[in-house]
């Protein structure tokens, strides 16, 4: 098949990757008929929805990754969707606080990251640092100026309202229970048959089983972790003005507890990072036996856990001990206090692990004859959803006109 012959396109997920992929797919083929497919009543319902709100800057990512890449560009990219479309956003800016010699260390790193990256830095002495967040200490930072804050969830209703007027059609509560590929793509779901030219995936926590039901063994499996937040009382909301995150530990695959205003005027802390019990485990106490059992029998899990034995533990103690979730965010803001941790809804990350327990770090696209699947799409992926989809546009293209 051909570009000028493709009618019709199914997007599976409608989360901000899959929304924009959806607009984009519409840019990109004018005449084909898009549908998204979403199990949810509503749109970007889990990770969209629940996270930290950052339009990160791309501070951590290897360079030449598609991290740093997509990173970059959805930086521009969000901010300017933002600007059209009159949705409020803020380029707070963002810092990252140094509090003893290693981590100076390590800051060095990222600079050194952020140069080859060209992403614009400025360091800050223990002095500057007071001046800029009083409530905040440590020996040295790094500011970041471009990073901002936004709400993902409004950027996916306008690029959902978008798709709808160029006549694409969004079916909610319409979970996805098969694929078979024959001439085209046939999609079976709970609201029955959908039938089209070509299928993206774009289902977040659920990626590695869409690649199943493609009849591929993926090479991967998604464990979900969930990050737990807590909002500070609003008389607290103020004690800083912009993104506070820690020097993160290159050899551990998350980037530690930190402080994000929020657009709505609100200050959060978190997230951590512990093994949920089921893969949309928002609280601790969710636990779904088949998501379990799966998790239970993959190698991957024991192997990563064992990678990380000290980390994992202390994950785990202070998710269930409040006083040491505080001393992390106490290193960096001793005005926090124990009372100030007010609930506020976690959210769960699809952290992609192979089978040795390494993580996969950078974006994956499983390729079949009439489907692509992103199979791993990390943060920052709802920054970088805009690039992520011209990208997964761009390999569509090419494999449609080998087929």
């Amino acid at each position: 098949m051909t570009e000028t012959q493709l009618q019709s396109f199914i997007v599976i997920g409608g989360g901000i990757v899959g929304l924009a992929t959806a607009r984009q797919l519409q840019h990109n083929f004018p005449a084909a008929k898009v549908t998204v497919l979403e199990k949810e009543a509503g749109l970007a319902a889990h990770q969209t929805r629940h996270n930290s709100g950052i339009i990160h800057a791309g501070v951590y990512y290897a360079p030449g990754s598609l991290k740093a890449q997509f990173c970059r560009e959805g930086n521009r990219d969000t901010k300017q969707f933002c600007r059209d479309n009159d949705i409020p956003f803020r380029e707070t800016g963002k810092l990252l606080v140094a509090t003893d010699a290693q981590d100076e260390l390590r800051m060095e790193e990222l600079l050194e990251r952020c140069r080859i990256n060209e992403i614009e830095t400025e360091v800050l002495d223990q002095q500057q640092l007071r001046e800029f967040e009083p409530n905040v200490v440590g020996v040295a930072a790094t500011w970041v100026p471009s990073s901002g804050i936004v709400d993902f969830e409004v950027i996916s209703n306008k690029l959902a309202e978008q798709v709808r007027a160029a006549g694409g059609k969004i079916e909610t509560n319409c979970r996805v229970t098969a694929i078979s590929e024959t001439t085209g793509v046939e999609v079976k779901t709970t609201k029955g048959i959908f039938s089209a030219d070509f299928v993206v995936g774009c289902a977040g926590l659920y990626s590695d089983r869409l690649v199943r039901m493609l009849g591929q063994e993926p090479t991967f499996k998604i464990l979900p972790f969930r990050g737990e937040y807590f909002q500070l009382p609003a008389e607290k909301s103020e004690i800083v003005s912009h993104p506070i995150y820690p020097i993160p530990n290159p050899e551990l695959p998350f980037l530690g507890i930190h402080l994000t205003p929020m657009i709505d005027g609100s200050l959060t802390v978190g997230p951590n990072a512990t093994l949920a019990l089921a893969r949309e485990g928002y609280s601790r106490w969710k636990i779904n036996v088949s998501d379990l059992a799966e998790m239970l029998s993959y190698s991957g899990l024991y192997k990563l856990i064992m990678k990380y034995p000290l980390p994992t533990l202390m994950e785990l103690k202070n998710s269930l001990y409040r006083p040491g979730y505080l001393k992390l965010v106490n290193r960096y803001c001793p005005a926090v206090t124990l009372d100030d941790l007010q609930p506020y809804p976690a959210g769960v990350r699809a952290q992609a692990v192979k089978p040795d327990g390494t993580t996969l770090d950078d974006f994956l696209f499983i390729e079949s004859k009439h489907a692509l699947i992103v199979g791993n799409a990390p943060s920052p992926a709802a920054t970088s959803a805009m690039p992520i989809a011209r990208h997964i546009c761009e390999k569509v293209k090419k494999l449609i006109n080998v087929s």
